[in-house]
């Protein structure tokens, strides 16, 4: 039988904390600016998009720590059993000297009313941690999901190509034999239960104490990276008890790899799924850096964000497009459904109460095929997709043999074009047949308008990212495009 506790325990830069009464709701930066008083930390737009509020989350991989810029305030507290939570007051020498980070925002100009700088400056210290001498994409991407209004980006890329010192050599390096001591010694192989009134946070010990943890509570809230379901609270005030916090299951954090395809655990980050992406789908690399940014991409799972089941999920339509399945998890019973058929209606997904998402597996596509993913957002870096899709088309010498071409933001839920994939099958692939896909296109969809894009923007998007698809595939330079949704 599994063991039970009634705390988390974990270590806030070098305190050790153990509360036991904490809520499903209660979030990270809350704890920090109201319980703690560390108000480095600021709160901008509470839903994972300014960076403001950036904090560094270490976890204990293998027999080592690693480091992870996080949104404090959609992280939470729930999620941090057994990590060591870094914010920016930690960086600063005992006598109060600056980070080095922090020294070349000074010294570059890097900051102007300063609301935004701590968060510039973990996220910057991630990096550095990873990259002592990032190059300016690198820079870039890491800065995604870091707004600033005043000062501009370029001074603040040039001080993070100009940090001095060795990451080898820095506090967090010095600590990290003592951090990973005081994390094992708190790790006692227990279910954390926490109960308030009507309040219950959990989690699990293990994949198989989830799965009796789901048995026991089958409409119970299963919370990965809290990317959306953070938004439930801090935007809709919705209450998510009972949450079952699954962040830390190693059980869920496999990546196979073989000669036929990748198998992923549902508990996999986006971060931590690119190298393997990069290597083994290469034509979704720019797509999957563009799933929010850097703060988001660690923290969100791809298995998540597929249970999640939106119509705008960023990962099912390139997914899909690719043959993908799913493998749910019920007690000890599993099934494999083709991903496509998982999603039924706007809400409803093929998944029983008690039932999760375990693992997802993606065909490699054999050589020779044409594969692409495309999004379509008002913003370029770290916003939500008013088109995504994905393409797949293999091709009998000059003929369309298999097309599957999946669309989310066009449907209630994603959504293969069956009429435009027929429009295809068996025919050249020129662009007088890829014209009469798009024609097709009209009997598969008929898309929303909202504060996003209107249907007929949708629609002509959709078209067009399909003859985009076509002119790439044949060698022919795509002309962009910037228009107003």
């Amino acid at each position: 039988m599994t063991a039970v506790r009634n705390e988390i325990r974990f270590l806030l830069n070098d305190r050790e904390e153990r509360l036991s009464a904490v809520r499903s709701s209660d979030s990270l930066l809350d704890h920090l600016r109201l319980a703690r008083h560390l108000r480095g930390t600021k709160e901008g737009c509470a839903e994972g998009d300014c960076g403001a509020c950036t904090v560094l989350v270490g976890r204990r991989v293998g027999e080592g720590l690693v480091y992870e810029p996080v949104n404090a305030c959609i992280r939470l507290m729930g999620s941090l059993d057994l990590t060591h939570v870094v914010t920016v007051e930690h960086l600063a020498g005992a006598n109060g000297e600056l980070h080095p980070v922090q020294q070349a925002l000074v010294d570059y100009h890097g900051s102007q009313c300063g609301f935004c700088t701590p968060g510039f400056v973990m996220s910057l210290y991630a990096l550095w941690m990873r990259k002592a001498r990032p190059g300016v994409a690198e820079i870039e991407e890491a800065l995604q999901g870091n707004l600033c209004r005043c000062t501009g980006y370029l001074p603040i890329i040039k001080a993070a190509q100009s940090i001095e010192g060795s990451a080898a050599e820095d506090k967090l390096a010095a600590e990290r034999a003592d951090v990973l001591a005081r994390l094992a010694t708190m790790d006692d192989g227990a279910r954390v239960e926490i109960r308030s009134g009507d309040d219950e946070v959990i989690v699990p010990a293990s994949v198989d104490d989830l799965a009796d943890v789901l048995a026991a509570r089958p409409k119970a809230t299963v919370v990965a990276g809290s990317t959306d379901v953070g938004l439930w609270i801090t935007k809709f005030m919705r209450n998510i008890s009972p949450a079952v916090f699954i962040a830390h299951l190693t059980g869920l954090k496999g990546v196979e790899v073989t000669d036929s395809g990748v198998t992923i655990g549902a508990g996999v980050s986006y971060d931590e799924f690119q190298s393997v992406l990069d290597a083994e789908f290469p034509h979704l690399s720019e797509y999957w850096r563009r799933i929010g940014g850097w703060q988001v991409r660690v923290m969100g799972t791809v298995g998540g964000n597929v249970a999640n089941g939106s119509p705008i999920g960023d990962t099912p339509p390139a997914l899909i497009a690719l043959g993908a399945s799913v493998t749910l998890r019920k007690g000890a019973a599993r099934r494999t459904v083709p991903l496509e058929a998982y999603f039924i209606a706007y809400g409803k997904q093929d998944r029983e109460p008690g039932e999760f998402v375990e693992s997802l597996h993606v065909p490699k596509p054999p050589a020779g095929t044409l594969n692409a993913a495309y999004k379509v957002s008002k913003r370029r870096e770290e916003d939500i997709s008013a088109v995504a899709c994905g393409f797949h088309v293999e091709l009998d010498g000059t003929l369309v043999k298999v097309a599957r071409l999946a669309y989310g933001g066009m449907a209630a839920t994603p959504k293969r074009a069956a009429a435009a994939e027929a429009a295809l099958v068996g025919r050249p692939w020129t662009l007088e047949t890829v014209a009469a896909a798009e024609a097709a296109m009209a009997q598969d969809f008929a898309p929303l308008s909202d504060w996003r894009a209107s249907a007929g923007y949708r629609a002509r998007v959709a078209a067009n990212l399909l003859r985009r698809f076509y002119l790439e595939s044949t060698g022919e330079t795509v002309r962009l495009v910037r228009e107003t949704a």
